[in-house]
């Protein structure tokens, strides 16, 4: 157990980020399988904006890495543009 009040409250801390980077890149998971579950172009492009949008706030936040962003947005826009 920790000793000192400083760890105490690092403790605290470490576990309320911990919730709620994991809350944030389950949420960024879930919105990239909906809009590659999507088959029209125009539906997926409007959902698109919002998922690139998250995900690079998310990248920027370093709740997920910055590449890690930027390869699911690529990915993404891929998808779109083979759409038909």
């Amino acid at each position: 157990m920790a000793n000192h009040k400083s760890s105490l409250k690092r403790i605290r801390q470490s576990e309320k980020r911990k919730l709620e980077n994991r809350y944030w890149a389950k949420t960024a998971r879930n919105a990239v399988r909906k809009v590659r579950k999507m088959t029209e172009k125009s539906e997926a492009e409007a959902a698109y904006s919002k998922v690139q949008s998250l995900l690079q706030r998310l990248g920027r936040k370093n709740i997920i890495s910055k590449k890690k962003a930027a390869n699911l947005c690529s990915g993404l826009s891929m998808h779109i543009n083979k759409l038909g």
